[in-house]
C-alpha cells in the first residue's frame, strides 16, 4: 500500500525539482532587458533607403492605393509607371488625374472602377499625382 503512495510523491517531487530555479528565470529575464542591444548593422542596406521620400509617396503609402496599383506590375488597376508613360507631366494632366483620384470613375484603363476618395484634399491628391508622374523619370 505504501508503493502504491510512493510513486506518485516521487514523481511530484521530481517534478518540481525539475521546473524549479523560477526566480533565477525571473532574474535573467531581467537581466537581459536591461542590456543595450548593439548597433544595428547597416553595411548591407542599399542607399537608395536612405534617400527622401516625397509627400506624395508618403501620402499614397499613408493610403489605400496599394491595394490597386502596384510600381511595376498591374494589380486591380494599372501599374504607376504605365500612368506615369501615358500622362506627360503637365498641369493639365495634374489636375484631371487628381480629380479622378477623388472622384473616382473608370474607362481609362478598362471595366473595373476605381473608388473614389472624397477624404483626400485636393492638393494632397496633386501631390500624389505628381509622385506617380516621377516614377516615368526613374
Amino acid at each position: 500500500m505504501r508503493k502504491r503512495y510512493l510513486a506518485p510523491l516521487v514523481l511530484s517531487v521530481l517534478f518540481f525539482a525539475a521546473c524549479g530555479g523560477g526566480e533565477k528565470k525571473a532574474e535573467n529575464a531581467d537581466s537581459v532587458s536591461t542590456h543595450e542591444s548593439p548597433a544595428a548593422d547597416n553595411s548591407m542596406v542599399s542607399p537608395s533607403a536612405d534617400k527622401p521620400v516625397s509627400k506624395g509617396e508618403k501620402l499614397m503609402a499613408e493610403s489605400d492605393c496599394k491595394t490597386c496599383h502596384k510600381e511595376e506590375m498591374k494589380v486591380v488597376g494599372p501599374a504607376l509607371k504605365d500612368i506615369a508613360g501615358k500622362y506627360a507631366d503637365t498641369p493639365e494632366n495634374e489636375e484631371k488625374l487628381a480629380d479622378k483620384i477623388i472622384k473616382g470613375g473608370s474607362g481609362n484603363w478598362g471595366e473595373v472602377a476605381m473608388l473614389p476618395h472624397p477624404q483626400i484634399s485636393k492638393d494632397d491628391a496633386k501631390e500624389m499625382v505628381k509622385y506617380i508622374l516621377s516614377i516615368g523619370k526613374k
